[in-house]
């Protein structure tokens, strides 16, 4: 019994975000997820759960093998990609994005003054609304929702996230 109230404890404690946001100041386009994952907190890296699409979707896109950490943040700075997450903090159960409350919102607008963002896609219907909910008031920046790359978007074949997910390499293409 005292395992059980031991462990349902954690899954109630609040989370902080421990990966830095990548930019610089020629980012010209900002991609945010809601926030992430057990495995993504444990690697230190966004997308880091190996059944995540994020990454091959943007290998497919972009036409580059992205093996390592330094690979994908070379890649994202070359092709002018920021990347972080809406949510700094929040009570989370696992990497359930439907659990998130209690949220305390990243402050964004560090890669707002300091870069050229033209344009904000959101990675999935939960980081979204709450972009909507913590962001958008203060940014005015409207966001364009893309399909979760997570692997609990099933539904999804990687085909039609390739489709959806163009929008972007057309964006920083332009």
């Amino acid at each position: 019994m005292k395992q059980i109230v031991f462990l349902h404890i954690i899954m109630l404690m609040n989370v902080f975000h421990n990966i830095p946001p990548v930019f610089d100041e020629q980012s010209k386009v900002l991609i945010l997820g809601s926030f992430p994952s057990v495995k993504s907190r444990e690697g230190e890296f966004f997308y880091h759960h190996r059944q995540n699409r994020f990454w091959k979707v943007m290998e497919a896109l972009f036409g580059y093998e992205l093996d390592s950490i330094e690979d994908k943040k070379e890649f994202l700075h070359k092709e002018h990609i920021a990347l972080w997450d809406v949510v700094h903090s929040c009570r989370i159960e696992g990497s359930s994005d439907s659990s998130i409350t209690d949220v305390v919102a990243n402050d964004l607008s560090l890669i707002f003054s300091s870069s050229d963002i033209k344009a904000v896609y959101t990675n999935g219907k939960r980081a979204f609304d709450l972009y909507m909910k913590y962001c958008y008031p203060s940014s005015g920046i409207e966001p364009i929702p893309l399909p979760s790359t997570s692997p609990a978007n099933a539904s999804w074949s990687f085909k039609r996230l390739l489709d959806a997910w163009s929008v972007v390499r057309s964006e920083v293409c332009s």
